[in-house]
């Protein structure tokens, strides 16, 4: 079966950048699998760590990241075809591109996030 496109507006790139990426989890789901393919379970539990006072995120969330980002050409959904089941995602040449774009919010936010995330404690 054909995979389906997202059609991205072409008057303006930073909103169809933004309207690919936009999804509470997309942006950390491409970053952990920088590393190579993982099961669906991995990168749930992945999503996990460094939020504090998350303890469980319901599973049609990353499914739906997922789905968004293997639409969108950045993620590929490898189905073996197993009992029991077993998918694996990994980064397309595309998804792999824009890893250096995430490392550079990653860096941004360690230099940055640091200095905001106390003046707004004090402010509150």
């Amino acid at each position: 079966m054909p995979k389906a496109k997202v059609e991205m507006p072409r008057s303006c790139p930073v909103a169809g950048f933004q309207k690919m990426i936009s999804g509470k989890y997309k942006l950390r789901i491409v970053w952990d699998l920088k590393d190579g393919p993982l099961r669906y379970s991995q990168i749930r539990s992945g999503l996990l760590r460094g939020l504090e006072g998350t303890k469980e995120i319901a599973p049609r969330v990353p499914s739906r990241e997922l789905k968004a980002l293997t639409e969108s050409g950045l993620v590929d959904r490898k189905d073996y075809g197993l009992m029991p089941p077993k998918v694996e995602y990994r980064l397309t040449a595309r998804g792999r591109s824009f890893v250096p774009v995430v490392a550079a919010i990653r860096d941004w936010g360690e230099r940055h996030l640091k200095e905001i995330v106390p003046d707004r404690v004090a402010a509150e």
